[in-house]
């Protein structure tokens, strides 16, 4: 992970401004009722660049989005689908035409663009302005790609929406729970046009109240928003986030220690041996102090292979298998990763997702990698090299595979560069072997297996690999027509056979979130696509 330092002087600024800011934030108006246990702080150290829906792009946007808007449907803990904004909806057996009838309690924001009623009920016609935003050549949003497989859309009354595809395609629901499909109102965009990025207006939770750019982000409670708890009790409990944008690392940490942020995510290495022992739980002296969460995430370490590489090695399916087979995953996460993670043993989808192979195989195996190595060598007459790629953040974990791979036979040679390059080199098909992750951005394994399939092709697609297989690709187009979920993980299952049996990718490991928040933090649940979701939290 990525952490930008800044210097003293500019870092003892923004430190300054955010505690004025603060201060003058606890001591105005309405808020001077408010007590530390009605804020939930953290900090982002990457910034935040929209908080306009149809730019929810990465995690540092998605975070805060998520706080302020609805869409049709929501994912609970466990990845299921469930109602949001829509109540129920109705699938046509040919999986063609889905049918959603709304809710009629939720209401927007309230806000000047809506005249002297200050508010307004959603109706099944906003969300067809909202998804005219996300294919709107002129915004450009980045998540126009949700509704490629959609042939139209229209509100057929208030409180009924209709949604045709092109072709069947099972993990739609699931699709449209991601913030891209959130419902806008047209009011505020037409009035605020691109500042609508600055000044937002939504159905969720908690809604906008302040933001000062690089600084701090202030949101605060919905009062209309609809949901409740199992008691009856209105949520959120929370009265305001308020979220800073600090990018030292070292400074996020200290202040969490310190009790002035709640909650921290992830964990860098310059702190990992300081909070988590080897064997990746809390040291002693924080128990009684900090509460760790730990839980599976959708997000696969691996080695990328460019099977159109003019390396001679590369082409060979001997080396790729030796590399596959060549170094020891559990030893790389225990003393590299503190024992956060899983060894990458059942294929290229994450844990908590239908289409794992489910008999977890040995694959480290040095004998059969050797065996492999001076096979190739003997048919060749050739010492194989090859080139990795990372960035500085993964440096130490390619290094380990380097002096592995050394033991078989494989020179390896690493270029370090810059994250930005790495990604654009990667797209670009000039990297023999680069390290990547992919991060599910819905809860489905079509997502994973899209990689490799040969219309992805890269840069017009994720398919970095360029790997090309016809029945590959025959399977990944009948996946579409399974609607049974059972045969549907079954096949692909076998999907993820036939793509590793021919290793275009080395498997390194199965993520974990982990987050840490103060004692007095209740209620922050965890799901496998990390998404922070704040409307049940409280702090006592």
């Amino acid at each position: 992970m990525h952490r930008l330092h800044i210097s003293w002087n500019t870092l003892h600024y923004k430190l300054l401004l955010f505690f004025v800011i603060t201060n003058w934030w606890c001591c105005q108006g309405p808020q001077n009722s408010f007590t530390d246990k009605d804020v939930f702080r953290y900090n982002e150290y990457r910034n935040v660049t929209s908080l306009d829906p149809a730019f929810a792009r990465n995690p540092q946007n998605i975070w805060p989005i998520n706080q302020m808007f609805n869409g049709l449907v929501q994912l609970d803990e466990n990845l299921e689908v469930q109602p949001d904004i829509a109540r129920e909806w109705k699938i046509s057996e040919d999986g063609l035409d889905y049918v959603f009838t709304l809710r009629d309690d939720i209401y927007f924001h309230e806000s000047e663009v809506f005249g002297s009623q200050r508010s307004r009920k959603v109706v099944a016609a906003d969300f067809v302005y909202s998804f005219n935003r996300l294919i709107d050549p002129e915004l450009a949003s980045p998540g126009g790609w949700v509704l490629q497989n959609v042939k139209d859309y229209y509100a057929k009354d208030n409180l009924t929406l209709v949604i045709r595809m092109h072709k069947s395609f099972p993990a739609f629901l699931g699709l449209l729970s991601m913030r891209y499909c959130s419902v806008v109102p047209h009011e505020a965009v037409t009035q605020q046009g691109a500042q609508f990025r600055k000044r937002p207006i939504g159905t969720g939770p908690f809604q906008f109240q302040f933001w000062e750019e690089d600084v701090k982000l202030v949101l605060r409670k919905n009062p209309q928003f609809y949901e409740k708890d199992e008691l009856g009790i209105p949520l959120p409990y929370l009265e305001s986030i308020a979220i800073q944008f600090i990018p030292d690392i070292q400074s996020e940490f200290m202040l969490f220690l310190q009790g002035k942020l709640d909650f921290l995510n992830s964990i860098d290495t310059s702190y990992k041996d300081e909070l988590l022992t080897a064997t990746g739980s809390l040291q002693p002296k924080y128990q009684s102090k900090i509460n760790l969460q730990v839980g599976p995430y959708l997000n696969t370490e691996y080695i990328g292979i460019y099977m159109e590489s003019d390396n001679p090695a590369i082409q060979s399916a001997q080396i790729r298998e030796a590399i596959f087979r060549g170094f020891d995953r559990e030893k790389m996460i225990l003393y590299l990763r503190n024992n956060i993670g899983f060894p990458a043993s059942q294929g290229f989808i994450p844990i908590g997702l239908p289409g794992q192979i489910h008999e977890e195989t040995k694959i480290w195996n040095p004998p059969r990698a050797r065996e492999l190595v001076n096979a190739y060598i003997k048919d060749t007459g050739i010492q194989p090299s090859l080139r990795l790629a990372t960035d500085a953040n993964y440096l130490d974990m390619c290094q380990y595979i380097q002096r592995e791979l050394e033991k078989i036979g494989i020179r390896i040679q690493i270029d370090l560069m810059p994250t930005a390059s790495l990604r654009q080199a990667k797209t670009s098909g000039k990297l023999e072997l680069f390290r990547a992750s992919w991060i599910a951005d819905y809860p489905d394994a079509e997502n994973y297996l899209g990689l490799f399939y040969s219309k992805n092709f890269s840069p017009n697609g994720p398919n970095y690999t360029h790997y090309s297989n016809a029945q590959y690709d025959q399977w990944f187009e009948e996946s579409y027509l399974i609607k049974n979920p059972k045969k549907r993980a079954k096949h692909y299952r076998q999907m993820n056979r036939l793509m590793l049996s021919e290793y275009p990718v080395i498997p390194l490991y199965y993520d974990q979130a982990i987050r840490f928040a103060q004692k007095n933090v209740k209620g922050l649940s965890m799901n496998p696509i990390n998404i922070l979701q704040l409307k049940t939290v409280k702090k006592e």
